[in-house]
């Protein structure tokens, strides 16, 4: 696999406009859910490593459910790396950018989305050839606001919101034309997770996978 950061992205295939970013707690099906976002047309999920439930998760979705393109989430140590990749994992995502993490992650051979919230850090991660970047957190680091204004002095990068982005809101970042996907966790609700409600993510889904950029 190339060492270009950009290419290892776009070898995942077409990105939906709404990546679910989903916490999974013991007891919840996460192949079930995995089908319903897939049904609902949103067959990019990250699941975050914030559970002891996350990496089985991942496991099970990437061996059992073929449709989807699992990744982990909230990534924060090269022990983590490791194991995201063992378990399966196409893609990881960073909260931050620190150097051992982000060396980590190209290492894996997997495709990498570090995140970024300042000018400084995103030309760092544009320096080792990074040209899509989580933005986060979104809302509570100037927002759409913030991703307009980097726009004309960074026009190479892309970004991928997290991080109180909504379906309030969700329209406002993919107007954007450094936007072409968010991030976002109300696809995903915890009743619902819990309940088994697998008919209500597969709508929520579906609601977020008719939105496109540039609208």
């Amino acid at each position: 696999m190339t060492g270009d950061p950009q290419a290892r992205l776009e070898a995942l295939g077409p990105i939906p406009a709404v990546v679910p970013v989903v916490t999974i707690s013991d007891g919840v099906d996460a192949m079930s859910l995995a089908r319903a976002l897939c049904r609902g047309g949103l067959d990019v999920i990250e699941v975050v490593l914030r559970t002891p439930a996350a990496l089985r998760a991942i496991e099970r979705i990437a061996a059992e459910v073929p449709e989807a393109r699992v990744g982990a989430g909230t990534v924060t140590s090269p022990e983590q790396v490791s194991a995201a990749r063992r378990v399966g994992a196409t893609f990881l995502v960073l909260p931050g950018s620190p150097g051992r993490l982000v060396d980590a992650a190209l290492d894996s051979g997997l495709a990498v989305l570090p995140a970024a919230s300042t000018v400084t850090e995103m030309m760092t991660l544009a320096e080792r050839g990074f040209r899509t970047l989580k933005f986060f957190p979104a809302e509570a680091v100037g927002g759409v606001r913030l991703l307009s204004a980097v726009g004309a002095p960074l026009p190479g990068l892309r970004f991928c919101p997290t991080g109180g982005v909504s379906v309030a809101n969700a329209r406002d970042y993919l107007a954007l034309p450094n936007v072409p996907f968010v991030g976002g966790s109300w696809v995903c609700p915890g009743d619902a997770l819990r309940d088994g409600d697998w008919a209500r993510v597969e709508a929520l889904a579906a609601e977020a996978a008719s939105l496109s950029p540039g609208t």
